[in-house]
């Protein structure tokens, strides 16, 4: 193999492949990235759930391959100087070379690499900046403990040219609609995706207008298939095998109806709660008291330090005091990407549900529950 790539296209590539390299590889070659040289270079990685695949323009004099460590080719390809950069590989060895650096690098046994997944059959697809929003709102609720997979997940919901995201940790809830273009019509399926690959995926996708997300249902490779998702875009592809497990009933949690809400500017909510929240000790609450025309928010205890500050909000219901995680409220308040933020409560020991300005519908596209925080006294 003997190839030449400009310097920044290598390191967008490597950067992307490398993301699905495993912490802790069970067999030595999966911490590789495999380059193959033809027409193009194709770089891959995978660790038997996760596969990553990135194809860059090169100019090719000798076609073929090579096995070789994904970190260090990570690290090495971040470094380079602003040169063009020249690889070759042969005889158990390959070397990298930009300007007046260069690199030799041990190679791994290419046939001991597994063979990469093929991507799942189409479903549509849908904008990349606004899927990777959608897919940020929703991620951040989602549970981390790997005790319990399926809420380390996010739902996708096919319903037509509706997608969506829905996500919990049992203490907060966060569901996103977004218009897609089905593949074909009437499309209807729901999986669970694991929520830090879909995260990385959305992200790093957004250098091409759209995402293309192909889909493989449990069941459709055989009985004990898992089932697969891929996203496909900018020269980028990745697949994630799918979560097991039964996800919460969320439609249940949901308000059917509202006895108070409460709105106020966002970043002025956001920065108040994050001023009181400086003297809440470890999970601890801070105490939100809504009456006519003012929310008091408050935090610490007689016996530590104390803070308090009142804001102006519109307020309809009878006067209510609740108390949440701080750092919860504010990731529900930074996700919602409204100037406007509006918290409707049934009661104030039921959950809060936080939105922003409704859309064109009247409904809002993004709805995130909160659990409040029960007091002593």
């Amino acid at each position: 193999m003997k190839i030449g790539v400009e310097r920044d296209v290598l390191a967008e590539a490597v950067a992307w492949t490398a993301r699905a390299l495993p912490a802790r590889p069970t067999i030595p070659v999966l911490a590789g990235i495999r380059l193959h040289a033809g027409a193009e270079l194709t770089l891959s990685s995978f660790d038997y759930d996760v596969s990553a695949q990135a194809v860059v323009p090169v100019s090719t004099e000798e076609e073929g391959s090579a096995l070789v460590s994904g970190r260090l080719l990570a690290e090495i390809s971040r470094s380079l100087p602003a040169r063009p950069v020249q690889i070759s590989a042969e005889a158990g060895r390959a070397v990298l070379t930009c300007g007046s650096a260069t690199f030799t690098l041990l190679t791994m046994p290419e046939d001991e690499y597994p063979a990469l997944p093929e991507m799942p059959p189409a479903a549509g697809s849908v904008g990349s900046d606004a899927f990777a929003a959608a897919v940020s709102q929703c991620a951040v609720a989602a549970g981390r403990d790997d005790t319990l997979p399926a809420v380390t997940g996010v739902r996708v919901e096919v319903e037509g040219e509706t997608l969506t995201l829905v996500s919990t940790d049992r203490y907060r809830l966060a569901i996103r609609e977004l218009r897609w273009t089905p593949a074909k019509p009437g499309l209807s399926a729901a999986v669970l995706v694991p929520a830090r690959a879909l995260a990385e995926s959305a992200r790093s996708l957004t250098s091409g207008a759209e995402v293309s997300i192909a889909l493989a249902l449990p069941g459709e490779d055989g009985p004990g298939g898992d089932g697969m998702i891929g996203f496909e875009g900018a020269g980028r592809r990745t697949t994630t095998r799918l979560l097991g497990g039964e996800f919460p009933r969320y439609q249940a949690l949901l308000p059917t109806g509202v006895k108070a809400v409460a709105e106020l500017p966002t970043s002025l909510l956001v920065e108040a709660v994050k001023r009181v929240a400086l003297v809440a000790e470890r999970n601890t609450a801070v105490r939100l008291a809504f009456s006519a025309g003012q929310l008091l928010l408050e935090a610490g205890t007689g016996d530590e330090a104390q803070a308090e500050e009142v804001l102006e909000a519109s307020f309809e219901g009878d006067d209510l005091a609740t108390a949440f995680n701080p750092q919860y409220l504010l990731d529900g308040l930074t996700a919602i990407d409204s100037d406007t933020a509006r918290l409707s409560f049934t009661e104030a020991g039921k959950p809060a549900l936080i939105t922003g300005k409704p859309g064109p519908d009247g409904h809002p596209d993004y709805r995130y529950l909160l659990m409040p925080i029960r007091l002593g006294g």
